[in-house]
């Protein structure tokens, strides 16, 4: 399995919630999915608001535990980018602390190992030494999404998760996003899962696609096979509400 990064098989996620006198209740969110990313793949996971997309990622990631199935990786240390960086990026911090805290964690490197590393990362995604001092604030969506990608990359990750990373930014910013992801995948040899509700995004920048309704893969195939010869009326319908 040397070509593939992940594997989720037969996977089923759970809510589970305590109410009144320890009263458990379950509401079980995603059905029996299955599915496989390859290396150097973009798996696009396309899907309206609600139906599972942002669960079945933190349960790949071991965000989320209540589920049963297996989910394989064949890579270490997968990382997410996440649709809001300003909420996943501490206020209070520097860029430069910001991006060096998962080397830090890891404790492998010394003080100036990781400033070197930090540096290097900031200026492979398109932010200059000037972006080390300042505070997330400071900066616009479009350049705190590049601060958030390089904290997913400073650890050299194989396989990264990118939940809905160019729905809070305009169209302009979205395509320099959307290259910059391109481009780093080529340079880090990347594999992603890349999870949006606009199907426009999906069919610029996936290899192939996955359709998800109520907690289910009820489609899959190629940009091409998914947005020209749908066959689920589900799809039929995503589609003709992104031409409106």
């Amino acid at each position: 399995m040397s070509d593939t990064v992940l594997e989720v098989k037969n996977l089923n996620a759970y809510y589970v919630n305590r109410g009144f006198l320890d009263k458990k209740t379950v509401k079980q969110v995603l059905f029996d999915v299955s599915f496989s990313v390859s290396q150097g793949e973009i798996l696009g996971l396309v899907g309206e608001s609600g139906c599972g997309k942002s669960t079945l990622s933190k349960t790949i990631l071991g965000l989320h535990t209540d589920y049963d199935g297996e989910i394989i990786h064949y890579t270490n240390r997968p990382q997410m980018v996440f649709q809001d960086p300003k909420g996943s990026l501490n206020p209070a911090k520097t860029i430069e602390w910001i991006v060096e805290e998962p080397l830090r964690a890891y404790g492998k490197y010394k003080k100036e190992e990781r400033k070197a590393r930090v540096m290097d990362m900031l200026k492979k995604v398109g932010l200059g030494p000037e972006y080390a001092d300042r505070k997330p604030r400071e900066l616009s969506g479009g350049q705190r999404q590049r601060v958030g990608m390089a904290v997913a990359l400073i650890q050299r990750p194989r396989f990264i998760i990118a939940d809905e990373p160019v729905s809070a930014l305009d169209v302009t910013i979205q395509a320099q996003i959307l290259e910059l992801l391109l481009q780093l995948r080529h340079e880090f040899d990347l594999s992603y899962l890349f999870i949006s509700h606009d199907l426009n995004v999906i069919r610029q920048i996936s290899d192939r696609v996955l359709v998800m309704n109520e907690g289910r893969i009820i489609e899959q195939g190629t940009p091409e096979e998914v947005f020209n010869f749908p066959k689920t009326d589900y799809t039929k319908k995503l589609i003709a509400a992104s031409l409106i």
